[in-house]
């Protein structure tokens, strides 16, 4: 048994590589703060490789070298470890990649408005630039990357065989045309409509499909993906995580993984992998940045994906909870301090819908304005930065027939007038009176308030206990 264990142990660590330490940027955001218990949350960037090297050709077809990201998705693990959220990046979303190592050692200048997955190409390797894409999403969202993960076709294929296949849903059936849209002509079906298992090149294929389903366009692709990693959780917490279970799947995943050089061992990624077995599936989420069609290519939506980044920073569940896992450290405790609720006000808004703006440079007073406006019965509809954050007093605007319910918001925030405005609805614009009361940081700049998402984000998301039926496709 000994000698058996031994044997698995030093084959695992055979399989992984990891990639250079200096490629990763020496300009890094700061690593999140522990709470009391010496718990930090951890973001974990999924790489879904699309190399065609060695035995990649033959699952993902086409003759283009180099490798590119096929998805991409940062996992983050609140310090509770009894939540987290994976976020994908539209790989055509149009973002800035900054300097990235080459693989002869030298530095490329910044690139702005630039294709989000051309990061992973940097220098043009049949290995890909996991650093590059690492520094990319750092500067993007200001959140630190504690690890990066790369995976291959072959990786891929191999892992959903260990699993003994994963469940998936099509919402009709996909035919020889839909896998290779240069086929003249239809073809046979190769994938009925409805609930099927699919494991090797079947599972690849789902995950890759475009065509044939919805809009036909990536973003459906990635609900699709979100729906799979969701079923394939499912999965393996069913059976259970147990060293008899996990051993196939990770003599799979390794043989075909890269790593950040922090990763690079089973006994770090058998922590990494325990460290999530206590997350109940409806508390693992699921959704896609906020983004529009620009032409031909996406572009993030803002103020929608700032307020993500500084959620998921201030770790924020989607629905607004403080999962930073309780016992905080003094630094943290304080920063929290600043954005507890105030005692619940003798008011009730049921039924009325408001948005609060932040029109100061004053971080966390949407949370707590938003809080006051829950406790008693108003629904916030959005929490965001004004356009103008240089209020120096709290206004409530609304639009026509709304008159006598702006009062009613008004009243909880002492000081506040009321305005005819030109939307529909109720909108609170905080000023700086509100924010001499209130507390809060000093940004000294239009930071994003770290504020719950946006309703609309945090409805759109998936958890990994949906139907494996559901949001499947855009656009359909």
């Amino acid at each position: 048994m000994v000698g058996t264990g031994g044997y698995f142990y030093w084959r695992l660590n055979a399989n992984i590589s990891s990639f250079d330490r200096d490629g990763i940027s020496k300009d890094r955001p700061a690593a999140a703060e522990a709470d009391a218990q010496g718990r930090r949350p951890m973001n974990i960037l999924l790489i879904g490789s699309d190399s065609r090297d060695g035995a990649n050709k033959d699952l993902g077809g086409g003759e283009e070298g180099g490798a590119r990201s096929d998805t991409t998705i940062l996992l983050h693990v609140y310090a509770d470890h009894k939540h987290a959220v994976g976020v994908s990046f539209p790989r055509d979303a149009l973002v800035n990649i900054p300097k990235c190592m080459l693989p002869n050692k030298n530095w490329t200048k910044p690139q702005t408005n630039v294709m989000f997955n051309s990061a992973f190409s940097v220098g043009n390797s049949e290995q890909g630039n996991p650093a590059c894409t690492q520094n990319t999403v750092e500067a993007l969202t200001g959140l630190r990357v504690d690890h990066t993960m790369v995976v291959n076709f072959e990786g891929f294929a191999a892992m959903t065989k260990a699993v003994g296949g994963v469940e998936v849903c099509l919402p009709n059936a996909i035919y020889e045309k839909d896998l290779n849209p240069n086929l003249p002509k239809k073809g046979k079906e190769i994938y009925p409509k409805g609930v099927q298992k699919v494991e090797g090149q079947a599972a690849l294929d789902y995950v890759r499909l475009r065509h044939g389903i919805g809009d036909n366009s990536d973003v459906g692709r990635m609900q699709r993906q979100q729906a799979f990693l969701s079923s394939l959780i499912k999965s393996v917490k069913t059976k259970g995580m147990s060293p008899t279970n996990l051993l196939p799947l990770a003599d799979a995943a390794t043989k075909s993984l890269t790593v950040d050089p922090d990763l690079a061992g089973v006994d770090k990624l058998l922590d990494l992998g325990m460290s999530l077995k206590d997350i109940d599936l409806h508390d693992i989420k699921f959704l896609t940045t906020p983004w529009h069609y620009e032409k031909e290519r996406i572009g993030l939506n803002h103020p929608e994906v700032d307020q993500l980044w500084a959620a998921l920073k201030a770790d924020r569940t989607l629905d607004g909870q403080d999962a930073s896992g309780g016992g905080a450290s003094p630094a943290r405790a304080s920063r929290r301090a600043l954005l507890r609720p105030p005692a619940a006000p003798a008011a009730n808004g049921a039924g009325i819908k408001v948005g609060v703006y932040n029109g100061t440079t004053t971080g966390g007073l949407g949370t707590k304005a938003s809080a006051t406006l829950k406790a008693a019965n108003f629904t916030v509809t959005m929490t965001a930065n004004a356009a103008n954050q240089n209020h120096a007093t709290t206004v409530v605007q609304y639009g026509s027939g709304q008159k006598a319910n702006a009062q009613a918001v008004a009243a909880l925030f002492p000081g506040a007038t009321i305005e005819a405005g030109s939307a529909a609805g109720i909108s609170l614009v905080l000023g700086k009176d509100y924010a001499a009361t209130a507390g809060g940081t000093a940004t000294g700049g239009g930071a994003a308030d770290p504020g719950p998402v946006s309703t609309s984000v945090a409805n759109d998301a998936r958890s990994a206990d949906d139907d494996v039926c559901s949001n499947v496709s855009y656009g359909s």
